[in-house]
């Protein structure tokens, strides 16, 4: 017998007892022990939400996720109509996340942190789907598409078809690079990267892939810092740069954001000679893209 499908959650706020029983993020979805990425350090404060195959790791001082964490199960996807219908959570103050006024009247997207289509599987995809439009598993993006994007947005299908041994399965952690030095706007601080891992089993092992998304301004630091503060004391956005996607050492991941990333740097299909120089190969293409250590 189908299962019905979800009824639609228009209102901004979505109620709290709809979110009751969510059960988010599991660690053992691929089957090894696969933990929530959190902050090393102690000071760092965080809360985590779970929703429908996924869970965020929240940071209130920055109304921003430090990290979400989703599994993919490939083989049993669904096809979802999209409703852009945001909406805060109601687990936290409205006033500790980042929502519509952030992106109103400028060139900022509301860029999903797990990707609208990755937990919309099995007999709960329209929940998945609708929780997938919460504030809090959003960051400010340029509205600009370049290829960097385009390959940023395709990445988990790319890798699902490398993880045909394990039915198709995805374990993928995302989230901003969260830098003291993030350009002020309209009560938050704009990230300039943001970063994924992908987890998946390759001969039977765990296996693991690092990238960046860097929306940086074409500029020299210096430059950029001025152009950046300008941009602040006249309250407009900061003037980003277009995408661009890197593959690099998921250790580098770890050393940026401060999270530790569990078994996932040790798993890393990138030959040790390009971790250990660090190299950041710079993606023109998904060929470009190396899933399988030499």
């Amino acid at each position: 017998m189908a299962t019905p499908p979800d009824p639609p959650q228009n209102a901004e706020t979505t109620s709290p007892a709809s979110l009751v029983g969510r059960k988010g993020y599991n660690e053992r979805f691929l089957g090894p022990s696969l933990p929530l990425p959190r902050p090393v350090g102690p000071d760092t404060q965080t809360t985590v939400l779970p929703y429908t195959h996924f869970s965020v790791v929240f940071r209130p001082d920055r109304r921003l996720a430090a990290a979400t964490a989703v599994t993919i199960d490939g083989a049993h996807l669904v096809d979802v109509e999209r409703e852009d219908e945001w909406r805060f959570d109601p687990r936290l103050p409205e006033a500790q996340q980042a929502g519509d006024p952030v992106y109103r009247d400028n060139p900022l997207d509301k860029g999903h942190l797990v990707r609208r289509l990755d937990p919309v599987w099995g007999p709960n995809a329209s929940m998945a789907n609708d929780d997938t439009f919460h504030y809090t598993n959003a960051a400010p993006q340029m509205n600009v598409f370049n290829q960097g994007k385009k390959l940023w947005q395709g990445l988990e299908n790319f890798l699902l078809d490398h993880a045909e041994e394990f039915d198709r399965k995805l374990t993928v952690f995302t989230g901003p690079v969260l830098e003291d030095s993030d350009p002020p706007y309209r009560g938050i601080q704009v990230p300039l990267r943001f970063w994924k891992v992908a987890a998946f089993l390759q001969d039977g092992e765990l296996a693991s892939t690092a990238y960046v998304l860097d929306q940086s301004p074409d500029l020299s630091r210096d430059a950029a810092a001025r152009v950046m503060a300008e941009a602040a004391r006249a309250g407009d956005p900061p003037p980003l740069g277009a995408f661009r996607t890197f593959q690099v050492p998921v250790a580098d991941i770890a050393r940026l954001t401060g999270l530790d990333l569990g078994p996932l740097p040790a798993a890393d299909r990138l030959t040790a000679g390009r971790r250990a120089a660090p190299r950041w190969t710079l993606l023109e293409s998904y060929d470009d893209i190396t899933v399988r250590a030499a």
